[in-house]
């Protein structure tokens, strides 16, 4: 992904409300599914890091990344942007390379 796409895709990541938290529990199986299955239907999503969190919102964020096959387009404070393109009948046209 190029740095034109992911500055597209954080600017429209400003207007989206995080749909999932992270907490003291920090990431289950069950969170994974549930977040990859939120990706595939809005392909951008964005998520809220509590400060009980285990971890830190960056080594979080890549592992969600990596266990969702998504791309960690933005961190900023405590939240994590992601995006997962769909094959078909994508919702953003991302500008070209």
């Amino acid at each position: 992904m190029t740095s034109k796409q992911r500055a597209y895709l954080r600017g429209l990541a400003n207007n989206i409300d995080s749909i999932f938290q992270i907490g003291k529990l920090g990431i289950s199986e069950n969170l994974i599914q549930q977040l990859s299955d939120a990706l595939n239907a809005r392909e951008l999503i964005k998520i809220s890091v509590l400060e009980t969190a285990p971890d830190n919102v960056k080594i979080l964020a890549l592992e969600i990344s990596e266990k969702t096959n998504s791309i960690l387009i933005q961190t900023v404070g405590n939240k994590i942007t992601l995006f997962k393109q769909k094959n078909k009948n994508s919702k953003y046209e991302l500008p070209q390379k």
